[in-house]
């Protein structure tokens, strides 16, 4: 009886009400915490690498398109400069009735035009509208100007040394009086001259035009690189 007595106190006490899972909770606690501290999948760092990539492609695509402009606006802008060279070099030539060194001053005054133009509108244009500090009306004249003085004045005035200095060497035309040099040759090729006005016309155009495309390429290239930054 005391044996019964003492399995039955036990089995009373071993019977007591224990909620269901109790022992568990520090375990599910622990894999809660340890699950809240891992770092969530690189769904943002996946779903951002592609936007990167795109905005890249876009700025390159950009950038293409500006330098695209720039170098064949700058060619265009040289070789009419090289056409004013050597339309400046066959007005003087006939004027001054020179007949040597053809081949010599034609060369010449097609390059030095074009690649002076090309270096003047980099320097002057290009370079000043990289840097921000140039208006669009500043741009346009800049443009224009680099034409008119690298496309018309500079060729003409290379033009009548060269071929000036071949008519005193092989004595093509009678040597000026002194004190009146300068008067004497132009008077030689006043008429003539004014064929100048023709590329003088196209070059103050082509200057505008040249330079309001390129503003507006810059700005608009600007503005989308800034609103997808």
């Amino acid at each position: 009886m005391a044996a019964l007595g003492r399995e039955a106190g036990a089995d009373q006490r071993d019977g007591r009400v224990v909620p269901v899972g109790a022992g568990e909770v520090p375990k599910n606690i622990k894999m809660a915490t340890y699950t809240h501290g891992q770092p969530s999948p690189p769904r943002d760092a996946e779903l951002g690498k592609p936007m990167v990539i795109e905005i890249i492609e876009k700025k390159i695509e950009y950038l293409r398109k500006e330098k695209a402009l720039n170098i064949y606006g700058t060619v265009c802008f040289g070789t009419t400069a090289s056409f004013s060279g050597v339309l400046a070099n066959f007005i003087f030539r006939h004027c001054f009735k020179v007949k040597h060194d053809a081949l010599k001053t034609y060369a010449s005054l097609t390059t030095l035009p074009f690649l002076s133009t090309i270096v003047a509108y980099k320097l002057f244009v290009t370079d000043a509208l990289y840097s921000g500090n140039i208006s669009k009306e500043n741009c346009v004249l800049r443009s224009s100007l680099t034409g008119i003085v690298c496309g018309v004045l500079y060729p003409s005035a290379l033009a009548f040394i060269k071929n000036g200095r071949l008519a005193v060497k092989y004595h093509t035309v009678p040597l000026p009086p002194k004190g009146r040099v300068l008067h004497y040759w132009l008077m030689l090729c006043q008429t003539e001259i004014k064929a100048m006005g023709i590329p003088l016309f196209f070059q103050t155009i082509l200057g505008v035009f040249n330079g309001l495309q390129h503003y507006a390429v810059f700005e608009s290239t600007l503005e989308e690189t800034v609103h997808e930054d």
